[in-house]
């Protein structure tokens, strides 16, 4: 017999924790340092150790996704058997965790590129995994393929009414990880904060 956990929750749609206000994120923007963007040598996702156990049976992702899902019953093994998903990014609604991926909303190559290639294995899993800043959404796939490591000067959420949000949480992981931006990425993070 499988023992089936659900959990209820109120929330609609992926909400991470620490999202900064606009006021906050304003003011850590212009905290951070602009530089060029570093080299990819050496990068590769297993520089980032991610989805490692939190609890239990409960890994990062699936936590994510008890998180950010609504009605979310789980398998003894962590792993969701029911719920729903609504993907901020596109408004797009799943009912399969098999659809939906959990978002590092600042990507691992971009972190890479922008600071983390110097850092420790034990400090590139701490960001990789991170469950305390807004650094981790559950999304649909094809949201988060289109994104690909891209920063917010060359990719946004379709949604657009989701901008503000999402400069706010990109902006509060870098900062909080005290990884640099590029002028591009500065400049557009600037004009989306100025409209929230």
């Amino acid at each position: 017999m499988v023992t089936v956990e659900v959990i209820s929750t109120p929330i609609a749609s992926a909400t991470p924790p620490a999202i900064p206000s606009a006021a906050t994120a304003r003011s850590e923007l212009d905290q951070l340092t602009i530089a060029p963007e570093g080299s990819m040598t050496g990068y590769s996702r297993a520089e980032f150790p991610h989805w490692i156990t939190q609890f239990g049976a409960c890994d990062t992702r699936e936590t994510v996704l008890k998180r950010d899902g609504t009605g979310v019953s789980v398998g003894t093994d962590c792993y969701p058997t029911a719920g729903s998903w609504r993907s901020p990014y596109d408004g797009v609604t799943l009912a399969a965790a098999a659809d939906v991926d959990v978002d590092h909303i600042v990507p691992l190559a971009e972190a890479w590129r922008s600071g983390a290639a110097e850092w420790t294995t034990a400090r590139r899993q701490s960001f990789a995994n991170d469950l305390t800043h807004a650094q981790l959404i559950a999304v649909s796939a094809s949201s988060n393929r289109s994104k690909g490591d891209q920063d917010p000067s060359t990719w946004l959420p379709p949604v657009s009414s989701y901008r503000c949000t999402y400069a706010r949480m990109w902006v509060g992981s870098k900062f909080a990880w005290d990884l640099t931006l590029q002028q591009s990425e500065y400049d557009r993070l600037s004009s989306i904060l100025d409209g929230c």
